[in-house]
């Protein structure tokens, strides 16, 4: 059916035919995702019986007010849509007409009869969310209308940047955290908790003032933890202990689905927590979500992929927490079949560490997937004593390989110096810094691990060429080495971080002229090179950084002259 004729129908006003007429035409397009694909089709269609029968002078006329017609058409369509739905509708006319509305949203080109505030109004309130309705309980209408509105909704909150300022003057955060406050009492589906969940998530991703509203207006961090406890069905052994229970089976999907957008919501309210004084009580509601977060990361989802993004996005949360708080991740009392080191449970560390094994494997989006989990190991590593010792037992193992490069290999040590000279300078820091804090930032040992060539990006940002250690606190004990490395280590080349197979001298069987000669030759070839800026020799300076080689030379020369003024004097 087209455009045409089903505004023609609209426009009688009878709500058996209009009904009828948006069911078929939302059963024709439920599966149109991409509107100008589907015109591009029709058009190549259209061009082509427009050229069989026209002159062939004619063929070459362009049909690109077909294009803009059917998009005025469409439009049309949305408003006629949305005045009818201000009118005392039956709730399958409602259904109907919200579902058409879900569909033409989903063109981003054709949302100007949904972005009104009078438009954006009338979805809300179908949706449940006015906030205007001064009713302490909100209304919740039909279901089947809740979930088409909030669809809809979703869609042009997405796709329009008008829609998103209306949503926010309209204050339909307001209602969203309303309706969280009754998560565990309304019998709301599962779609319609969902779409909630996705809306609000939406709109705190694209809205920084609305970010804020939710965290500190709203108390969003402790109405979303709230939803989370429910939706896991938790039960608690002690005040920051979850029971887990290793056999009990995956979570089920739509569970899984609501709990990803309360993580994913969660991390776009907790972005700034860093950057903000956290207080006793902040403290307290942290490590409540950071114990329920632990939880998370034991628990199995359905299938290994949505497990996979449903720890992704509790690591990512973790991320943001502050470190204070999540000492309770190791709090936990060592059980049959816990991973303990040094009397500690360190289920959740070794889950990190097999989590972050799996990411570097598939070596896809490595910023975006391998960053966050780096981050929190490091930064654990340096607060808590016991995961460094456990994650340096694991990733560092004492040497006894020293035949082949440190980036040569399949164990976890390997993975991460490989990353070490990765294109991305991120991850190249990332993965670098965590090696670094495992080695508790001395430098002979960090080098001694990956070798020098690999090391030497991290330790000229840090002042570090020249030796020493870190400005990190550490206790002193003393690296522990293999029978295999103790034998091997004078003659393992530090840049290269192997024993390298001797070559021959190539100097060998020249007279004192003959070298002389060569050594003065590639003085020459240097300096043409660094004459025509091809190459810039550097050098280090006292304080372990690189600089041009003549300020490096001229910065010794001026400490050294200050050294023997201090000698002079006394």
């Amino acid at each position: 059916m087209d455009l045409d004729t089903i505004l023609g129908k609209l426009e009688t006003g009878e709500q058996e035919l209009v009904q009828k007429t948006l069911t078929q035409y939302n059963k024709e397009n439920s599966q149109c995702f991409f509107f100008s694909t589907e015109q591009r089709e029709q058009r190549k269609f259209r061009k082509k019986k427009f050229r069989d029968s026209v002159p062939k002078s004619f063929s070459d006329y362009d049909l690109e007010f077909s294009k803009d017609h059917d998009l005025r058409l469409r439009q049309k369509l949305g408003e006629v849509v949305v005045k009818f739905l201000d009118r005392d509708l039956q709730p399958s006319c409602q259904v109907a007409c919200l579902e058409t509305i879900r569909i033409l949203s989903r063109d981003k080109y054709g949302l100007s009869p949904f972005t009104s505030r009078s438009a954006m109004h009338t979805l809300a309130k179908y949706a449940g969310l006015d906030y205007s309705d001064e009713l302490e309980v909100p209304r919740i209408p039909d279901s089947e209308s809740v979930v088409e509105a909030l669809k809809g909704l979703c869609n042009i909150v997405y796709n329009s940047v008008e829609a998103q300022e209306v949503a926010t003057d309209l204050r339909l955060v307001c209602g969203l955290a309303r309706r969280l406050k009754l998560y565990n009492e309304t019998r709301s589906s599962h779609e319609c908790k969902f779409f909630d969940l996705r809306l609000l998530f939406l709109l705190t991703a694209l809205r920084v003032d609305v970010r804020r509203q939710l965290a500190r207006e709203l108390r969003g961090i402790s109405l979303l933890t709230d939803a989370l406890e429910s939706t896991l069905a938790l039960k608690w052994s002690d005040i920051y202990e979850v029971v887990t229970d290793r056999l009990a089976p995956p979570l089920g999907k739509e569970e899984t689905e609501r709990v990803m957008e309360i993580l994913k919501t969660l991390f776009n309210i907790t972005f700034d927590i860093s950057r903000r004084e956290v207080d006793e009580e902040d403290a307290a509601l942290y490590r409540h979500l950071a114990a329920i977060l632990r939880h998370c990361l034991i628990r199995q989802s359905d299938g290994d992929d949505r497990t996979e993004e449903f720890h992704g996005h509790t690591v990512n949360l973790l991320v943001n927490l502050p470190l204070m708080c999540l000492d309770v991740l190791l709090t936990p009392k060592v059980e049959l079949g816990s991973v303990e080191y040094m009397g500690m449970n360190m289920d959740t560390v070794e889950v990190l560490l097999q989590f972050l094994d799996r990411r570097l494997d598939r070596g896809h989006k490595l910023r975006e997937t391998l960053t966050p989990v780096l981050n929190l190991l490091t930064e654990s590593s340096r607060v808590h004593r016991e995961t460094r010792k456990f994650l340096r037992a694991k990733v560092l193992p004492p040497l006894r390989d020293v035949k082949n490069r440190p980036e040569v290999g399949n164990t976890l040590r390997n993975k991460l110096v490989r990353l070490m000279t990765h294109v991305d300078t991120d991850v190249k820091h990332c993965a670098a810094e965590f090696l670094f804090v495992l080695c508790k930032e001395n430098v002979s040992r960090f080098v001694k691990y990956t070798g020098y060539g690999n090391a030497a990006g991290l330790l000229a940002v840090r002042g570090l060429l020249a030796g020493g250690r870190g400005e990190g606190h550490y206790s002193e004990d003393e690296d522990t080495d293999t029978e295999e490395y103790r034998e091997a280590k004078p003659n393992i080349n530090p840049v290269t971080g192997r024993v390298e197979e001797k070559l021959p001298n190539p100097m060998d069987g020249m007279t004192e002229e003959q070298k002389e000669y060569e050594a003065m030759k590639l003085v020459s070839m240097f300096d043409k090179l660094s004459r025509e800026q091809i190459i810039q020799p550097m050098g280090v300076t006292s304080d372990g950084r690189l600089k041009p080689l003549d300020e490096a030379a001229q910065k010794m020369i001026q400490q050294q002259e200050s050294s023997d003024l201090d000698s002079d004097s006394d």
